[in-house]
């Protein structure tokens, strides 16, 4: 058929284009509000500190009082 007259084949062009622009965007938004609410991304620190993550396995029963209690003594020393 013909193209280039009648604009068939620059519809579907431009018809990727915007929807490859869409795209683009939404993943930049998506990046950009993941960083400004998680203070640690992209720098493979989750902003815990030890003894964050020590208190948040001892509440989830990981370790028990006694390795919670030892292992606390020895981050604060």
């Amino acid at each position: 058929m013909m193209s280039g007259i009648d604009g068939g084949d620059g519809m579907r062009r431009g018809g990727v284009m915007w929807l490859l622009i869409a795209v683009v965007l939404v993943v930049g938004v998506v990046v950009l509000v993941r960083s400004l609410t998680d203070p640690g991304a992209g720098t493979g620190s989750r902003g815990s500190s030890a003894m964050e993550i020590l208190e948040d396995r001892f509440a989830r029963g990981a370790v028990d009082r006694e390795e919670f209690e030892e292992r606390g003594r020895g981050l604060q020393s």
